[in-house]
Formats: structure tokens, C-alpha cells, sequence
């Protein structure tokens, strides 16, 4: 199926702190549930936010993967081992933790703030034995483009500073002028796209804000946006050089 459609319904949920934080995730966890399973080099993506009030994630360790947070709203606060303070990081911002042999980190949500927190592997066989990293990157480091009928802004790709280890990753946010679009895909590629605002509609099916779309061996994809559209894009490869974390243990 190249392109599967996941509303918010179709996806798996969470929360912290009794519901100070809550989550939905377009890639959960094995045991989430949820009908999307990790791919390509994508294995976890949860959008999370703070409805009422500032609620902080306890210290918990990762290994091996690749932890990017994407600040979509509102201002969040990082601590890690590695650095051992507080960051601050505002609307737009980015960051990256190279868990490599373990890294133990906090993360505070300020009320009505959203992210996206976002796993990539990397080829952990090979990232497990490394030094963890952190890195964070400010929204007026990314290049802003204007494109036909479109705005994109480039987080991870030409132009842009952002770096990984996660082969063949490109991510971008992009704002579609309304009306219709056909773009050119390619067909040894996946692409996730998570809408953030306005409507996406294809095939007469009328797609809101929360939807996520998995799209893999299309070379065009045609739809018409309205109201302001918002696409958050990653841009994955079909396969990877390498088997991944799913792959070895599912």
C-alpha cells in the first residue's frame, strides 16, 4: 500500500505526570499499539504537548539511537549528563542527542508548548560503542526558501547546518499555498508527512490537522490544500544499507 492515511485515532497515545503532558504518536512503541510500526530508518515519533501547565520528564537513559526534538511551540527546557545544565529552546528549534553508549536526560514542556520527539537509528550496532553527543540548532539557522506555491523551510538538508548520523534523512516544514499541488516524489524513497495545520485533501478524502501519511514507490503525489496548510516532511530511504534495531529484533 504506497500511501496509507493515519488520523489521530488510528494512532498511539501517551501521557506523563498524570496527564500534564499528552501524546499521540504517529510511530509508537512495539507494545503502544497503534497501527504504524517503525520503518526505514524512522523508529519512534511522538507529538507531545502541555495543555495546562509547565509538567517535566523525569531523568531517563537512552543508547545508540539518534533523539531529535523539534520545538513546535511554545519553549521547552533540556538537561542532560553530557552538558549537565539547563537548556532553553524556544518555537523552531532543534535538537539532536547521539545516545551512542548512553546518555541520561530531562526535559521540561512550559505550558501550551508542543514537540515533535522523533527516534532515528543510525545503525545502533555501530552507535553503541560511540561517545554520546548533544547539539542543538536555532530556527534562523535553517534556510527559508519560497518555491512554487510553497514556502519551505530546509531542517535537515542542503543548505542547512543540522547534522546526523542516520543515513539518507532530509527533513523540512513547508507551508502550500491553497489550491492544488502535484509534486514529484521518488519512488526509492519514503516520505512521512505529519500535517501540523490546515487540510490536505486527496483523493477526495478530506485529511486534518494530526494526520500522518506514509508515502514509499509513488513518483507523484497529488492533492489540494486549504486553509493554510502546514506539512512537517521526512524525506527516508527505502532500505537501508544496514538492518535496523526493528528489523534485528522484531
Amino acid at each position: 500500500m504506497p500511501i496509507q492515511k493515519f488520523s489521530k485515532e488510528k494512532q498511539a497515545t501517551g501521557n506523563f505526570n498524570y496527564g500534564e503532558i499528552l501524546e499521540n504518536k504517529p510511530i509508537g512503541f512495539p507494545q503502544d499499539g497503534g497501527e504504524l510500526k517503525p520503518y526505514s530508518n524512522l523508529f519512534y515519533w511522538a507529538h507531545a504537548w502541555a495543555p495546562d501547565k509547565d509538567s517535566t520528564i523525569g531523568l531517563h537513559p537512552h543508547r545508540g539511537f539518534e533523539i531529535c526534538s523539534f520545538v513546535l511551540k511554545g519553549e521547552i527546557e533540556h538537561y542532560d549528563t553530557l552538558l549537565d545544565k539547563w537548556i532553553t529552546l524556544s518555537e523552531g528549534d532543534v535538537q539532536v542527542i547521539k545516545a551512542g553508549k548512553g546518555i541520561s536526560h530531562s526535559e521540561k514542556l512550559k505550558s501550551g508548548s508542543e514537540i515533535f520527539q522523533i527516534w532515528f537509528d543510525p545503525d545502533i550496532s555501530k552507535t553503541i560503542s560511540k561517545p554520546a553527543s548533544y547539539s542543538d540548532y536555532k530556527l534562523e539557522s535553517f534556510p527559508l526558501s519560497r518555491k512554487e506555491k510553497s514556502s519551505v523551510l530546509t531542517i535537515k538538508g542542503k543548505g542547512s547546518p543540522f547534522k546526523m548520523e542516520s543515513e539518507g534523512i532530509e527533513i523540512y516544514e513547508i507551508n502550500y499555498d491553497d489550491g492544488f499541488h502535484e509534486i514529484n516524489l521518488n519512488s526509492e524513497l519514503v516520505y512521512s508527512f505529519f500535517i501540523k495545520k490546515g487540510t490536505l485533501t486527496h483523493e477526495n478524502q478530506k485529511l486534518a490537522r494530526g494526520t500522518f501519511l506514509k508515502i514509499d514507490k509513488e513518483s507523484k503525489l497529488n492533492f489540494e490544500s486549504k486553509n493554510g496548510l502546514e506539512i512537517f516532511k521526512i524525506i527516508s530511504p527505502l532500505r537501508t544499507s544496514y538492518s535496523t534495531y526493528y528489523e534485528r529484533f522484531n
